[in-house]
C-alpha cells in the first residue's frame, strides 16, 4: 500500500516503513505525527483519488531527528564587470519514518472523544454517466449555471460545439450557454 501525502507544504509518496527527509516539523524528536492530508491511496490496482483529500485516511509518522541539509553554493557572477557574490545555504530538514497508513478509520482525537461509528470513504470518480447527467440538469436549469465553476462551464460550451468561449468570463460564458 502507497500513498501521496502532502506534509509542510510539499508533497511525498510514502510506504510503510520508509523514511525521508521533509522541511523542518515543530514536534520533537521521538514524537509521534499524524498525517491528515492523504491526496490518494494505492493498494495494488485499486486507487482511491481525494477531492483534495481523502477524508479519514491518515499516516501516522516517527521524528527520527533534526538536522541540516548538504550545502548549496550560489553563485552570481558578471564577466568583465568584476562582480562575484558566493553565498551558501543549509535547509533545516526533519527525519520521519512512516509507521502506518491507513485507509479509513479514526483519527487519533477522534477515538478518545467518542466511539461513534466510522463512515467509509468513497472514490472521488467522474464517469462518463455522471457528466451526462450533469449536461442533463444543465439543459433543464439554465438558471442553475452560476453554481458551476468557469472550468465545467468551458466544457459544457465545447461539449456544445460553441467558439470564442475561452476568453470569456463566468457571466459572459453562463450568458452563452443560456441560449
Amino acid at each position: 500500500m502507497y500513498a501521496i501525502v502532502e506534509i509542510a507544504g510539499q508533497q511525498f509518496k510514502i510506504e510503510k516503513d520508509q523514511k525521508l527527509f521533509v522541511h523542518r516539523l515543530q514536534e520533537d524528536e521521538g514524537a509521534s505525527i499524524n498525517i491528515d492530508k492523504v491526496l490518494l491511496l494505492g493498494n495494488g490496482d485499486n486507487i482511491t483519488l481525494g477531492a483534495p483529500a481523502i477524508e479519514g485516511a491518515f499516516a501516522e509518522a516517527k521524528v527520527l531527528s533534526h538536522l541540516k541539509g548538504d550545502k548549496v553554493i550560489v553563485f552570481k557572477k558578471k564577466r568583465r564587470k568584476g562582480y562575484r557574490k558566493k553565498n551558501g545555504h543549509r535547509q533545516y530538514l526533519t527525519q520521519i519514518q512512516i509507521s502506518n497508513i491507513s485507509a479509513s478509520g479514526r483519527k487519533k482525537s477522534e477515538s478518545k472523544k467518542t466511539a461513534a461509528p466510522v463512515k467509509e470513504d468513497k472514490p472521488v470518480a467522474k464517469t462518463v454517466k455522471a457528466k451526462d447527467a450533469l449536461e442533463a440538469k444543465v439543459e433543464d436549469t439554465s438558471s442553475n449555471l452560476s453554481s458551476h465553476t468557469v472550468a465545467e462551464l468551458k466544457e459544457l460550451a465545447k461539449e456544445r460545439g460553441l467558439e470564442g468561449y475561452s476568453a470569456l468570463k463566468k457571466a459572459e460564458l453562463i450568458e452563452l450557454l443560456s441560449k
